[in-house]
């Protein structure tokens, strides 16, 4: 009974992996922040787990980093506004539909939600 256990967790961690969604490529987003909206381009890479990629939009431009674990995205881009950097978080789900969507912290300066969707 136990190594029956055991392999049915075997496979279900493997399912999982083989489930997880792949993001490489572009996005367009939406983020309402606390002062005001934005849409920013962010083009991904993943391989495996691992997320890296670019941001574009209102704090100029950015290299990205973070991790995606089954439909949980988590990435992250130093931001520089008025000679301040500060670390800009990005944490949510990707759906069902091939979206995403989550919350946002900008260095505790401002914070808000986002959604994305692939771009054409």
């Amino acid at each position: 009974m136990r190594r029956l256990f055991l392999i049915l967790l075997l496979a279900a961690a493997v399912s999982a992996t083989l489930l997880a969604a792949d993001v490489s490529g572009k996005w367009n987003f939406t983020v309402n922040l606390d002062f005001g909206n934005g849409t920013p381009v962010f083009t991904f890479q993943q391989k495996g787990e691992s997320l890296t990629g670019t941001y574009s939009g209102a704090l100029s431009q950015a290299d990205v980093k973070g991790t995606v674990k089954g439909n949980r995205i988590e990435f992250e881009f130093t931001g520089e506004y008025n000679g301040q950097q500060f670390a800009v978080r990005f944490t949510g789900t990707i759906q069902s539909d091939g979206t995403m969507k989550g919350e946002a912290d900008y260095g505790g300066m401002a914070s808000g939600t986002w959604t994305a969707k692939r771009a054409k």
